[in-house]
């Protein structure tokens, strides 16, 4: 199982936040650091993956409106891919 902690103290920019999941999740090369490369990683994984979001609060106050965005991504792709779980604390 792959696990990724998304730390919204620890995140502070959109690059901050690509280079964690891709380095947490194996992405390939190719991966687009956006969400939409985000989502199609997420759905194309075979492995089951474990996303933790620790303290949204901090990363909505980082990233604003895209971090609200990306939770919607990850839904959506929970949803398409069953081997996906998604906790927030």
């Amino acid at each position: 199982m792959r696990i990724c902690i998304i730390d919204g103290n620890e995140i502070e920019t959109r690059d901050m936040l690509h280079d964690i999941l891709s380095k947490a999740l194996d992405f390939p090369e190719w991966y687009g650091r956006n969400l939409d490369a985000l989502y199609d990683c997420l759905t194309d994984a075979g492995e089951e993956t474990d996303l933790q979001f620790w303290n949204q609060d901090a990363l909505e106050s980082h990233l604003g409106n895209y971090a609200k965005a990306l939770v919607k991504v990850v839904r959506a792709a929970a949803k398409e891919n069953a081997g996906i779980r998604l906790e927030f604390y």
